[in-house]
């Protein structure tokens, strides 16, 4: 019985942690191109719906990709290697494979459209102090969580009813 239980128990450890860390926020992914928010919005003067054009209007907000990127670096505006990457992805016509780390469960409804067009919340509520960020997210800034949700509507006076969120 002992053996048993010994036996099966270590994958089962196993398998727990690889499902706890591939499922944690705490993760870091690197993203393919190391994307300078302050450049862009402090040296180049750009706000966050000039890339992100679908946060006012929509519910999601979209990753910007080399069709919002073109309108700017068709062609190299200064030697960074980083630069030359997304050059070359619009050259060819590439998208950047940049991975989402500000994910909503599936079972929670959210709109940025409702919360930055309507609410007039602002960007750096959820996201952090994307001005000064000189790299691009590697892991969400605040985990996304219900307590989260709830504790910003209590404090905002809207609507904490289960069926606001979840539909």
């Amino acid at each position: 019985m002992k053996k048993r239980f010994t036996f099966y128990s270590i994958p089962f450890a196993a398998l727990c942690l690889i499902i706890v860390t591939g499922c944690s926020e705490s993760v870091n992914h690197t993203q393919p191109i190391l994307y300078n928010h302050k450049k862009h919005l402090e040296d180049a003067g750009l706000n966050c719906f000039d890339c992100h054009t679908r946060a006012l209007t929509h519910e999601k907000a979209s990753i910007p990709n080399i069709g919002i990127c073109k309108g700017c670096h068709e062609q190299p505006m200064t030697e960074s290697k980083e630069e030359k990457k997304l050059v070359d992805s619009i050259r060819k016509n590439q998208p950047i494979p940049w991975i989402q780390v500000h994910r909503v469960p599936d079972h929670a409804y959210f709109s940025h459209r409702r919360h930055v067009s309507i609410g007039k919340v602002a960007c750096l509520t959820c996201h952090g102090n994307v001005p000064e960020m000189t790299l691009p997210f590697s892991k969400p800034y605040l985990p996304i969580t219900m307590a989260f949700c709830i504790d910003c509507h209590a404090k905002n006076h809207v609507d904490t009813d289960c069926a606001t969120c979840h539909r």
